[in-house]
């Protein structure tokens, strides 16, 4: 099992510094990359579709260099006909190989994702080595405790915290995140710091969550790429990360990399014994292959051809048939149980 690698960002998805990061997760994909957007953490707003899409347009001109297929996935709210249980609206999940949530309420996303399809398939195409990316509101809704950012900043109440969607329980860890960590909307006369929360009432949510949480604060315009491969984490973008220990903070500049470790003790999950449904395991493992994604007529011709070349021996002519199916976008490759064709 090979584990997609994970970024967060403090905001900024569609800056500069978030094409950036974008791109430096495309370049480690295989082709052909296919994204999935997903609408859910801004699904109470009625322009839902336009803030997913505008993150949708700016990847597909940050990344025209890898021809990306996007997906705008509208699973806004359970119950209706727009839900993150739908397993129709959900299918570009089963393809995608770069998953993003971004902007919208942490909140909302956690009651809407908690225990969903959606979720679940998002947690098993990460086993499978998908990337996942999450800014702003989402970065909140999947750490362990979700800071209610608007229920302190805009309605009033007192600071407290959510239980998250915790996407690194899976692994042993609890981490929890909160963006926008050096704002300065407030100028001089407010402290809007900490996802507009401000220092003071961050101390008061940190000294409330477990002593074994670990809480990462991402500056604007600044990511964290987590590696699972290397056990590495790497600071992105403009500013800095900070880690959170005993509500003590760390920081690291962008550019510096600190160890999975700091995180705790990284355990790798076996698929369906931790947590994810064995039928929703299967849904993915078995997902049928895309249109685009079967080979032709011709190229199974001529796969065919170049097997009966192979037995009677005649390498020259089975290297040129294999040169004319790479011409038509496949590659052959010799296993102990045949011909294979891999798409690219």
């Amino acid at each position: 099992m090979t584990l997609g690698q994970i970024a967060f960002l403090g905001s900024g998805e569609t800056s500069l510094a978030g094409g950036r990061i974008f791109e430096m997760l495309a370049r480690a994909l295989p082709q052909p990359l296919r994204i999935a957007v997903l609408e859910t953490p801004a699904g109470f707003e009625l322009n839902s579709h336009q803030v997913a899409g505008r993150v949708a347009d700016f990847l597909k001109t940050r990344l025209q260099n890898y021809t990306p297929a996007i997906d705008v996935i509208p699973a806004r709210k359970r119950g209706t006909l727009f839900s993150p249980d739908d397993a129709h609206i959900l299918k570009p999940l089963l393809y995608a190989n770069m998953i993003f949530m971004g902007p919208g309420s942490p909140t909302y996303a956690i009651r809407q994702l908690q225990g969903s399809l959606a979720w679940e398939l998002i947690r098993a195409r990460h086993r499978q080595g998908a990337t996942l990316a999450f800014a702003s509101s989402a970065t909140i809704a999947v750490g362990a405790w979700g800071l209610p950012v608007y229920e302190v900043y805009k309605v009033g109440q007192d600071i407290h915290s959510v239980p998250g969607l915790n996407l690194f329980g899976d692994y042993g860890l609890r981490v929890s995140f909160v963006p926008h960590w050096n704002n300065a909307d407030g100028g001089e006369d407010l402290d809007t710091s900490r996802c507009f929360v401000g220092m003071d009432r961050f101390d008061l949510w940190c000294k409330e969550l477990p002593a074994e949480n670990i809480t990462i604060g991402l500056d604007e315009h600044t990511g964290v790429i987590m590696d699972f491969d290397s056990g590495q984490c790497e600071v992105v973008g403009v500013s800095s990360v900070s880690l959170v220990h005993d509500c003590d903070p760390k920081m690291y500049p962008a550019g510096a990399k600190f160890s999975l470790s700091e995180l705790g003790t990284v355990g790798i999950p076996d698929p369906i014994e931790t947590g994810i449904d064995p039928k929703v395991w299967e849904m993915v493992v078995n997902a049928p292959p895309l249109e685009e994604d079967k080979p032709s007529e011709e190229v199974l011709a001529l796969l065919d051809q170049r097997g009966k070349a192979r037995l009677n021996k005649q390498w020259a002519e089975s290297d040129r048939i294999r040169d004319q199916i790479a011409a038509l976008g496949w590659t052959v490759q010799d296993t102990k149980d045949g011909q294979k064709l891999v798409k690219g």
